[in-house]
């Protein structure tokens, strides 16, 4: 209700405004303008926009637009409200350079404020939500801004790997950390779901065939034994392939994420088949007394799983939605 109420009052105070002649208007509108720009407040932008066009010129202290603004703090509404308004004015105001002669692309090459880093939202690597901002306002501005170059001489790829060392450097230890942990997880399923494999449950003949070999729970052991073993071992591919990464820039875009999602997709799937595994075993060995021994084995075999799902689902799929996922203008 108080959101719809400030929205209201926003249109009713625009209707107000642009009653006055051009001049007082935009002295009016301009710092709120700015300001709701700054701070990520789309629904002001759009109001102002809509009430008065040409707000969309307003420049601050530093020659920083809307559109600059947005970049800067990187809030995706307003940049998306910007680009539907601009029009014609679009590539102008992606060559209009700052005081320090930057141009939009320079702005997006430096590091973002820590609050929005930590803030940004779906996103597990924040460099790679970096990366993904500086390639959708590069898309933006003419090919030539791409190589100008600011006050200081630099241009905005040179920025870009100069402000963003210190976090490519401690993004690069966690993914190996991680890649680490995850590797000794799933060499000990390997090893357990090989040994598992080769000592049946119940073991075997004389002839060497398995003694529950005609059961129905066993075909579900042998089957969730191997794709266990070949989970586990593409998690440790997959993560060996992290530790060879040769950790350039554009890595952090798609290559490094899409390896991280490869292995803990399979590290989720060599845990659940290693879990229904072991369940099958155990009914195999234990069904003969009391069948119903299957639902608290089934029941307590759930737990880890049912775990590794809380703690590492939910960043796994906000991995996925940020790289897979939508673009920033689609947000």
């Amino acid at each position: 209700m108080m959101h719809h109420q400030a929205i209201h009052l926003v249109k009713r105070i625009c209707r107000e405004v642009i009653g006055l002649d051009n001049t007082k208007a935009s002295s009016i509108l301009r710092l709120p303008f700015l300001l709701a720009a700054q701070y990520g407040i789309h629904e002001i932008v759009k109001e102002i926009l809509d009430s008065f066009p040409d707000a969309i010129t307003f420049v601050d202290e530093e020659n920083h637009t809307a559109f600059h603004l947005a970049v800067m703090y990187r809030h995706e509404k307003v940049f998306k409200v910007m680009h539907q308004r601009s029009g014609q004015y679009k590539f102008l105001l992606s060559l209009l350079p700052d005081n320090d002669g930057n141009n939009m692309l320079h702005l997006v090459g430096y590091k973002a404020r820590q609050q929005r880093l930590d803030f940004s939202s779906g996103a597990v690597l924040q460099m790679q939500r970096e990366l993904q901002w500086f390639k959708v306002v590069e898309k933006f501005v003419l090919p030539q801004e791409r190589k100008s170059k600011n006050c200081d001489g630099k241009t905005p790829l040179q920025i870009f790997i100069e402000e963003h060392k210190e976090l490519m450097a401690y993004e690069g230890q966690w993914m190996m950390g991680m890649a680490t942990s995850c590797t000794v997880a799933a060499s000990l399923i390997a090893t357990v779901v090989f040994a598992a494999a080769i000592t049946v449950p119940g073991g075997s003949t004389v002839d060497g065939f398995p003694i529950f070999s005609k059961k129905k729970a066993f075909i579900v052991f042998a089957i969730s034994d191997g794709l266990a073993l070949v989970s586990a071992l593409s998690t440790v591919l997959s993560f060996l392939s992290i530790f060879t990464s040769r950790y350039a820039v554009i890595d952090y875009l798609y290559a490094l994420p899409m390896r991280l999602i490869i292995g803990l997709l399979a590290l989720f799937l060599s845990v659940i088949t290693m879990m229904t595994a072991f369940s099958a075993t155990l009914y195999l060995v234990f069904s003969k007394e009391n069948a119903l021994i299957l639902i608290p084995v089934a029941t307590l075999a759930c737990l880890p799983v049912a775990l590794f799902a809380t703690l590492q689902l939910p960043p796994l799929l906000n991995m996925i939605k940020s790289t897979y996922g939508p673009s920033i203008f689609s947000q």
